[in-house]
């Protein structure tokens, strides 16, 4: 039936069906997505964050293998978001991001304990919030939970509602420095190139050594993680090409043989 009425019915009345359907589905979440206490926290904190940096310019670091070619040093001064597994890059770099993005469920659900200790403002889905029910929302290090979803694309300019996945943690890090006023985004190390191949978001248990990132041990042996959905990695990347531009600022991609051809591209030492 699905089939059939999406064959014959016209594009804007699949979508828009689509859509509706989409978000019927998530009236559930939005009681305790807005109404919480700690969301509540969180969009406050947001609320300052919104425009704190305008005008100013910001890395925003993945985590592919072509990390081990980058000079990162150059960062240190810089503002930089770190996505998920980042901080184990720190004790070599002898600095830590100014901000950390994680939102997938199980990164966040094997590696809580670890992102709890570090110091810097961590922005997570608010999916993950089980997991540090045994942390007062005062204590250092308690992280800002985000509103995020699978469904209903979108790109959203203010943080503190909404924000659509995109199917990459990257591209809810370019809403965030957004909603933050940076004028000028650079990523790095964003490969979009994984050597495991798959079924996109099928979940796997690593065998042994990580070829997809920067360490070995960065989804090592027995880590339970997601395959990759480039396909909507690139139309979320496209969207945030677009809101940018409306916006009078620009992302630009210096990653190092990244395969990514969405955003224009440039050289990572002429930027210092």
């Amino acid at each position: 039936m699905k089939g059939t009425f999406k064959r014959f019915a016209p594009a804007p009345l699949w979508d828009f069906g689509r859509a509706s359907y989409d978000a019927l589905c998530r009236l559930p979440e939005l009681g305790p997505a807005y109404l919480h206490p700690w969301r509540q926290q969180s969009m406050g904190h947001l609320a300052r964050l919104k425009d704190s940096h305008r005008g100013q310019r910001c890395f925003i670091i993945g985590n592919g293998p072509s990390l081990r070619q980058t000079d990162l040093s150059k960062l240190r001064d810089e503002f930089t978001f770190g996505l998920n597994r980042i901080y184990l890059l720190f004790p070599e770099l002898g600095f830590t991001t100014t901000y950390l993005v994680s939102i997938n469920d199980l990164v966040i659900e094997q590696c809580a304990e670890e992102i709890a200790c570090l110091p810097m403002p961590k922005f997570l889905t608010w999916r993950a919030h089980r997991f540090f029910t045994r942390r007062p929302p005062s204590s250092p290090g308690f992280p800002d939970f985000l509103y995020t979803t699978y469904t209903g694309s979108k790109f959203a300019r203010d943080a503190r509602f909404r924000l659509w996945e995109g199917g990459t943690v990257t591209y809810v890090a370019l809403q965030l420095a957004y909603h933050m006023g940076f004028s000028q985004v650079i990523l790095i190390g964003v490969d979009h190139n994984f050597v495991t191949k798959g079924e996109a978001n099928q979940t796997v248990i690593s065998e042994g050594d990580d070829p997809n990132h920067f360490a070995p041990n960065y989804f090592g042996k027995g880590f339970k993680w997601q395959l990759p959905d480039l396909e909507t990695s690139e139309r979320a990347y496209r969207m945030a090409k677009a809101a940018y531009a409306i916006g009078g600022r620009e992302v630009l991609d210096a990653t190092i043989g990244g395969k990514m051809t969405v955003f224009p591209k440039v050289n990572y030492d002429s930027l210092f």
